[in-house]
């Protein structure tokens, strides 16, 4: 890979980083190059170089509901944790790509902002949620959001209208278009901090009643087929419980699959192929995956 590193000295690199020290699964293999940018100048000096270096660029959020296979990703991968703040104006509630949703609903709260309670316990990146048009509880990101500031795969930055990011059910025109995110911003509305906090509170403490948190996860692993809930789906399969690997369908929601035993991620992907195989054959329902799984497999 011709990435010339040395010609951006201010900016912070890894080389052939293993990006399991990133992802929520603890899973998956390296990255020949890692980037992270302080801002967005140094987010435009990446992606001008690689792009006259005709090197493949892979943004990676807070890895949340993401699997990287073992054999890891060719090419440079940012990450931007370095992009955090965010700002209250009047009833809008801008942040940036790599502050997380759950910081940005804590801010929306302190500031008597309601809309945007349902994403109160979502692990992600605000990037990554835009990115995929994240939910829970009833409420999605597509629901508040305004805008975003967008970096183009040209390298210029535009904004991005509700309109623009052409949002559906887990899909953004982002995930087409190969636009980074910089900045989003809610269009929130005015409420009582005490009523927006005790909603944020039920949530999270059913979020913690249901869902396997204390184990290494990636989320939601599968969307829900219409008709159907994907949980019960498969434990009438026979399939809670069941491993492959160090993977396990979670005995506390069978919508996830948990990291009980040094899983890889090869184990998390023949386990997916296992449970969508099983449903298939006894139910005739497909289960698309909600995780998005990029990289490449192990040689």
């Amino acid at each position: 890979m011709n990435f010339p590193v040395e010609k951006l000295p201010n900016i912070e690199f890894k080389l052939n980083e293993p990006l399991s020290k990133y992802t929520f699964t603890k899973t998956g293999g390296n990255a020949d190059v890692l980037a992270f940018p302080k801002n967005r100048e140094e987010l435009v000096e990446i992606v001008d170089m690689a792009r006259a270096n005709k090197v493949e660029i892979t943004v990676i959020g807070n890895a949340s509901n993401l699997i990287i296979k073992d054999g890891g990703i060719r090419g440079i991968v940012i990450i931007l944790p370095n992009f955090k703040q965010i700002t209250v104006s009047d009833t809008k509630v801008t942040a940036e790509a790599g502050a997380t949703i759950i910081n940005t609903t804590i801010a929306a709260q302190k500031a008597g902002l309601t809309g945007i309670e349902f994403a109160a316990g979502i692990p992600g990146s605000v990037g990554g949620a835009v990115f995929m048009n994240a939910g829970a509880y009833g409420g999605e990101i597509k629901d508040v959001f305004e805008s975003a500031e967008v970096l183009l795969p040209d390298g210029h930055i535009t904004t991005l209208t509700h309109e623009d990011m052409k949002f559906s059910y887990r899909h953004s025109l982002v995930q087409d278009d190969g636009g980074i995110v910089i900045s989003a911003t809610f269009a929130l509305k005015r409420g009582n901090k005490e009523t927006i906090q005790e909603e944020m509170d039920r949530l999270n403490n059913l979020r913690r009643s249901k869902q396997p948190l204390e184990y290494p996860s990636c989320g939601s692993v599968f969307k829900r087929p219409k008709g159907h809930f994907t949980g019960p789906l498969i434990i009438k399969a026979g399939l809670q419980g069941k491993m492959v690997g160090g993977a396990q369908v979670s005995m506390k929601h069978a919508g996830f699959i948990v990291n009980i035993k040094h899983a890889t991620a090869t184990d998390y992907l023949n386990l997916i192929h296992l449970i969508q195989k099983t449903v298939k054959e006894k139910f005739d329902v497909e289960l698309q995956t909600e995780v998005r799984i990029i990289g490449e497999d192990k040689k």
